[in-house]
C-alpha cells in the first residue's frame, strides 16, 4: 500500500498465537492479535485464514464506501459553491453575509474531514509516533495543516497581517482539505475494489468445496450432512454433476472428472475404482461412491488454497529496492513541502502565507507513494492467483521472480519426462512359441514380484486378457531375475545374464536396437532354453517434446539428470533432442551437479518428481516438482505443476516473465509520476509559466496513479499462457 521509514521499523516478525491473527498484505511479518492497521505502512490488517479474509476486505471496502458517501454528500456542495465564486462570478452574498459564509464552509467540511477522513488521521498519528512514516503521514499533515489554517482564519481572522486579506476576505481551503479527503477515499475503495480482484482466485477455490456430502451409511442409507462432520473412512456418494466433497479413492462407479479449475487442464479425466479423486472436482455423468482419505486442512484444496495465500503474502527479492528507497522517500517530501513553504514565504507573490501552504500541501499529497508501494505486491498477488488456476503453484514470490532469470533448466527423466509409469512395447516369441504364450508365463511368474518392471508385464497380461496359472517354488535373484515352476517347468525371467547359451546374432541385434531406443530387454527362459523376449519402456509423455522445445524458446537451457543407465537416458534424450545427458546419478551427484552450474554463474531451476531428487530441488534456484510425486520433493520445491505436465512448466516461465515485466512497469511509471510531479507541486513552473498546482489536482493525481498501477498488474489476469 505505502512506504514506511525503514531505519524506524516496528519489531518484525511478531507472530501471535491462535487462531486469529492478523497480518499486513504488504508487510508479512507483522502479525497481530487484533484487527487494526500496519504500524508500518498503516494499510488495515487482514486475517490469516484465506476464508476469513474474504469477509474481512469486504466489512473494510464497505466501511471505506460508506465514509465517501458521506464525504461527497457535503464536499460536492462545498466544491460547487467555490467554484461558482471562483469560475462563474456568483455568490451567497444575497442569502448568506460574507461573515456567515466561512462558517457555512467550515459546518459543510467539518464531517468530511473530521469523520469521513479520521481514519487517515487516526493512521497518519500513529505513523509520527512510531517514526514509521508513511502515506497516511503525508495526507495527514497535508489536510491537517489546510483545515486548521483556515479553521483559525474563520475564528481568528484579526491575527493575519492586513496583507493576507486579499479582496477583503482571508482566502480558506476547506474546500481543498474537504475534496482531498473525497480524491483520497475514492482511491482507497478503487484500490480495495481492484485488491479483492486480486484474491479471486482464491474466492473461486474456496467455492470449489460443497457445504454438504451425501454420506453412504453401514446399512446402505444415505443422507445428506454437513461437510464437517464427514471423518475419514466415510463412504460418499457422488451423482453426476455434483462437486466431489473430499480427497478420496473411489470403491464404486465410473465417471469423467473435470478437474480444470486445480491442474488447468480442460479434458475431464476418466476415474474408475481404484481412482483417487481430489475434493473440489466437478464429477461428470457417472455415478461414484468414494471412501474419505483427507478432510479438513489436509485436502489438497485446502493446502493449495493455503499455498497460493501464503504466497500472495510473500515478497519478491525486488521489493527490496522499494524499501531501500522506504527509508529516505518520505522524510524527503516533508523535508521538500518544508522548503517549499520557506522558499515560497519568503519570495513568493502576496499572500505570501498562502502561497507557501498551497505550495507545501500540494506537495505531501502528490507525493503519497501508494503507487511505489503496490508496485510489486499487486503483481504478486495477481500472478500467484493466476498461477494456480492455471495448475501452476508458486510458494513464494522469490520463486517467481528467480524462475524469471534462471539460464537452465535440469530436468529427470523418469515421471517428468516420462510417464513413470513402465509399459510393455514388444514381445518377441522365438520359434514354437507365441507371444501369449511367452507373457502368459512371464506375467505368471512375475505376477508374485513386486518390482516395476514386473508389475507392467502383469498389466499387460491382464489387458490382454489372458489367464494366469500358479506358480510354484518361486525365488528372486536380485540384480538378474525370478525363477519359479509354471505347468511343471522351470522358467526364469530376468537380464542377458539369466540364458546360459550364446544366443543367434539376430535375436542380439534386436535386443540391442531396443535398447537403444530406451527399453529395458527382459529375457525369458524355459528349462535354461530362451523362448522369447519382453521389451518394457517408460514412454515419454505425449506433452514432453513441444513442452521441451518451447521451454528453449524461452531461453532456458535443457540439462537431463537421471539415474538412469547411459544407453536409456540417451536413447530419451536423443527422441527429445537434449544434447547434455549426465546419467547412472545419485541423489548426491544431482546436488552437486547442480552446485558446479551454479559455482559457473548459472541461475539453476531444477524439475523432478521422486524422492530422490528432493536433494536438488533444495540445492537448485527454482526447484519445480512434479505434482504426481513424492511429498518430499513437493515440500523441497519452490514452484508445483499440479498435473505434472511440463506444459504447465512453460506457462510458469511465462507468468514468471510477465510478472517481473509488470513489476517493472509498475515501479518505472511510480518513479516517473513523482519524479515528475513533486517539482510541479513545488511551484518550479511557476516564476517561468505562472503554473501553480491546486491541491485539490495533486490529491486527484495521487488517486489516479495507484488506481493505474493496480490496473496495470490486474493486466495479469488476462495474459495468455
Amino acid at each position: 500500500m505505502s512506504f514506511h521509514h525503514a531505519t524506524n521499523a516496528a519489531p518484525a516478525n511478531r507472530a501471535v498465537q491462535g487462531p486469529a491473527t492478523y497480518i499486513c498484505p504488504m508487510h508479512p511479518d507483522i502479525a497481530e492479535a487484533v484487527p487494526g492497521p500496519c504500524p508500518l505502512c498503516g494499510m488495515a490488517l487482514e486475517p490469516s485464514h484465506p476464508q476469513s479474509a474474504v469477509n474481512h476486505g469486504t466489512a473494510e471496502l464497505f466501511d471505506m464506501q460508506r465514509r465517501l458517501l458521506a464525504a461527497l454528500v457535503f464536499a460536492v456542495p462545498l466544491l460547487a459553491i467555490e467554484m461558482g465564486r471562483h469560475f462563474f462570478g456568483y455568490s451567497l452574498d444575497p442569502l448568506i453575509s460574507a461573515k456567515q459564509q466561512p462558517w457555512l464552509q467550515f459546518a459543510l467540511a467539518s464531517p468530511v474531514v473530521l469523520w469521513s477522513g479520521w481514519p487517515f488521521f487516526t493512521r497518519g498519528l500513529a505513523s509520527i509516533r512510531s517514526g514509521n512514516l508513511n502515506m497516511f503521514a503525508l495526507i495527514a499533515v497535508g489536510t491537517g495543516s489546510a483545515y486548521l489554517y483556515s479553521l483559525t482564519a474563520t475564528i481568528f481572522p484579526g491575527i493575519f497581517p492586513d496583507s493576507y486579506h486579499a479582496g477583503g476576505g482571508l482566502p480558506l481551503y476547506f474546500e481543498s482539505a474537504a475534496v482531498i479527503v473525497t480524491l483520497v477515499l475514492l482511491g482507497q475503495v478503487l484500490e480495495l475494489k481492484a485488491r479483492d480482484r486480486t484474491g479471486s482466485a482464491i474466492h473461486a477455490l474456496l467455492a470449489l468445496t460443497p457445504k454438504t456430502a451425501r454420506r453412504v451409511n453401514d446399512d446402505g442409507t444415505e443422507e445428506d450432512v454437513p461437510l464437517d462432520t464427514v471423518m475419514r473412512g466415510d463412504h460418499l456418494r457422488v451423482r453426476p454433476g455434483d462437486s466431489i466433497p473430499l480427497d478420496g479413492q473411489i470403491i464404486e462407479g465410473l465417471s469423467r472428472v473435470d478437474e480444470s479449475l486445480l491442474t488447468g487442464e480442460p479434458i475431464p479425466v476418466e476415474k474408475a475404482v481404484g481412482d483417487s479423486v481430489i475434493g473440489g472436482t466437478l464429477n461428470g455423468t457417472g455415478s461414484l461412491v468414494l471412501v474419505v482419505e483427507r478432510t479438513g486442512s489436509d485436502t489438497f484444496l485446502a493446502q493449495i488454497i493455503a499455498l497460493v495465500s501464503d504466497a500472495q503474502r510473500s515478497r519478491a527479492p525486488v521489493q527490496s529496492v522499494v524499501d531501500r528507497v522506504a527509508a529516505y522517500f518520505v522524510p524527503a517530501v516533508i523535508g521538500v513541502a518544508a522548503l517549499a513553504f520557506l522558499v515560497w514565504f519568503s519570495i513568493g507573490p502576496a499572500p505570501a502565507f498562502t502561497f507557501a501552504l498551497v505550495t507545501a500541501v500540494s506537495v505531501l499529497i502528490i507525493a503519497c507513494p501508494c503507487a511505489l508501494g503496490l508496485a510489486t505486491p499487486m503483481s504478486i498477488m495477481v500472478a500467484t492467483g493466476r498461477g494456480a488456476v492455471e495448475g501452476v503453484l508458486i510458494k513464494d514470490a522469490e520463486a517467481l521472480e528467480l524462475f524469471a532469470k534462471c539460464q537452465t533448466l535440469i530436468v529427470d527423466k523418469t515421471g517428468t519426462l516420462t510417464l513413470g509409469k513402465p509399459s510393455v512395447t514388444k514381445i518377441i516369441a522365438l520359434p514354437a512359441d507365441t507371444e501369449r504364450d511367452v507373457l502368459r508365463l512371464a506375467a505368471s511368474l512375475e505376477i508374485a514380484s513386486e518390482h516395476p518392471l514386473g508389475e507392467a508385464i502383469v498389466a499387460e497380461a491382464l489387458r490382454q486378457k489372458i489367464d494366469l496359472v500358479d506358480v510354484e517354488n518361486f525365488d528372486s535373484d536380485t540384480g538378474r531375475g525370478v525363477t519359479g515352476t509354471v505347468d511343471g517347468e522351470t522358467v526364469r525371467i530376468g537380464n542377458r545374464s539369466i540364458v546360459p547359451h550364446p544366443i543367434q546374432e539376430t535375436i542380439e541385434a534386436l535386443a540391442e536396437d531396443l535398447k537403444a531406443e530406451a527399453n529395458t530387454v527382459i529375457y525369458i527362459t524355459v528349462k535354461q532354453k530362451l523362448i522369447g523376449l519382453i521389451a518394457v519402456a517408460d514412454p515419454i509423455k505425449n506433452t514432453t517434446p513441444d513442452a521441451i522445445e518451447a521451454l528453449r524458446r524461452e531461453g532456458l537451457d535443457i540439462v537431463m539428470a537421471t539415474g538412469d543407465d547411459v544407453m536409456t537416458a540417451k536413447a530419451v534424450a536423443m527422441k527429445l533432442g537434449i544434447e547434455k545427458v549426465f546419467a547412472s546419478l545419485s541423489p548426491a551427484d544431482k546436488a552437486n551437479l547442480i552446485a558446479e552450474l551454479q559455482a559457473d554463474g548459472n541461475t539453476v531451476a531444477m524439475a523432478g518428481d521422486g524422492v530422490n531428487d528432493a536433494p536438488a530441488l533444495a540445492r537448485a534456484d527454482v526447484g519445480i516438482a512434479m505434482g504426481t510425486g513424492a511429498d518430499i520433493a513437493l515440500e523441497s520445491a519452490g514452484i508445483t505443476l499440479v498435473r505434472g505436465d511440463l506444459s504447465h512448466l512453460v506457462r510458469a516461465r511465462r507468468l514468471a516473465g510477465a510478472t517481473m515485466r509488470n513489476i517493472r512497469q509498475n515501479l518505472f511509471f511510480a518513479f516517473f509520476y513523482n519524479v515528475c510531479s513533486v517539482p510541479v507541486a513545488a511551484g518550479i513552473l511557476y516564476p517561468a509559466f505562472g503554473i501553480l498546482l491546486d491541491p485539490m489536482l495533486a490529491a486527484a493525481a495521487m488517486s489516479l496513479s495507484s488506481v493505474s498501477v493496480v490496473g496495470n498488474a490486474l493486466r495479469l489476469r488476462r495474459l495468455d499462457l
